[in-house]
């Protein structure tokens, strides 16, 4: 049942599913569902590894976009400003 779930949360890329699955990771005795297990962890390790990628290069794209559009904005002049 565990390992059905776990495979869900992989094709789903359900990482909150994944992260309670985790939490309950069962006491496995059948060296084929061990084996299964250890494929399956590996290959949901590799989607958040791959999530994580994704996630920090969508940051770095919006640092640079704002960046970008607060170099292209005129400076305001303060009404106040008595030096000029």
């Amino acid at each position: 049942m565990w390992l059905n779930e776990l495979k869900i949360a992989i094709i789903e890329k359900n990482t909150d599913k994944l992260n309670t699955l985790m939490d309950s990771l069962p006491e496995l005795s059948d060296a084929k569902e061990i084996n299964q297990a250890l494929h399956l962890l590996k290959e949901a390790t590799s989607l958040v590894e791959g999530l994580r990628d994704a996630t920090e290069a969508s940051m770095i794209q919006m640092k640079k976009n704002i960046k970008f559009l607060k170099s292209t904005q005129a400076p305001t002049v303060s009404k106040l400003d008595v030096s000029s």
